[in-house]
């Protein structure tokens, strides 16, 4: 099915859920759930995929995914079971939805934030390795051209939870000081344009930044793996 919007009743769902929170609650309206925001949100990926898709040839890209809204309360201070966003991904093929894997797009919609965004949230350990190697070189002058292209058409662009010094054994004023201090890389175009979340037109906005995105996204994914 083509994609023609969230429906307006749908933001009512997440608010709802952040005062109720309990499984009773949720189970009562399960079905709601799916129709105003799984089954939408699927479409929507279906199209965007389908848009980006020939900006990343010869790289494949995966299923788009959309998340479980069961929160993960093992080891974590807030113990509310459900999460008040529906989070969806367009990752390369065989790579994994997550903080280490390299996603195409990542969609976060509820009560708390809107976001989208491309690339890598966090790296694992032996990813970062290859990253320090790789930015510290050719590449990263390379990559730097990316972000700086990006940043001018207005993304935004950087790591997450970066160390406060460049570490050893790299010089301290290094010219990619920056991207030896990122912990991971992404890149977002900013807010959604007021309205658009109901509308078909989401689906050409996020197609228009998937494909922008795609050359740092597939250098993530050629140079760190």
């Amino acid at each position: 099915m083509t994609f023609t919007g969230f429906p307006k009743t749908a933001p009512a769902f997440f608010h709802e859920l952040a005062v109720e929170m309990n499984r009773d609650w949720f189970l009562e309206n399960k079905a709601r759930y799916e129709a105003e925001w799984v089954a939408p949100m699927k479409e929507l990926l279906a199209e965007v995929s389908t848009r980006i898709a020939p900006a990343y040839k010869p790289i494949k890209l995966g299923e788009p995914k959309v998340m479980r809204i069961h929160r993960d309360v093992r080891f974590a201070k807030d113990k509310t079971p459900y999460k008040t966003h529906i989070g969806a991904a367009i990752t390369l093929a065989g790579r994994k939805v997550g903080e280490g894997g390299t996603t195409a797009i990542y969609v976060h919609l509820g009560t708390d934030e809107e976001f989208v965004g491309g690339g890598t949230y966090f790296f694992e350990p032996d990813k970062l390795a290859i990253w320090r190697k790789k930015v510290a070189g050719k590449d990263g002058a390379e990559l730097m051209k990316l972000i700086g292209k990006l940043r001018k058409a207005g993304y935004t662009v950087g790591g997450h939870d970066d160390y406060k010094k460049v570490p050893k054994p790299y010089a301290p004023d290094h010219p990619h000081a920056e991207l030896l201090r990122m912990r991971g890389l992404t890149a977002a175009p900013g807010e959604l344009p007021r309205g658009i979340l109901h509308k078909a037109a989401l689906a050409t906005w996020l197609g228009d930044h998937g494909v922008a995105l795609a050359p740092l996204v597939t250098w993530l994914h050629t140079k760190i793996g």
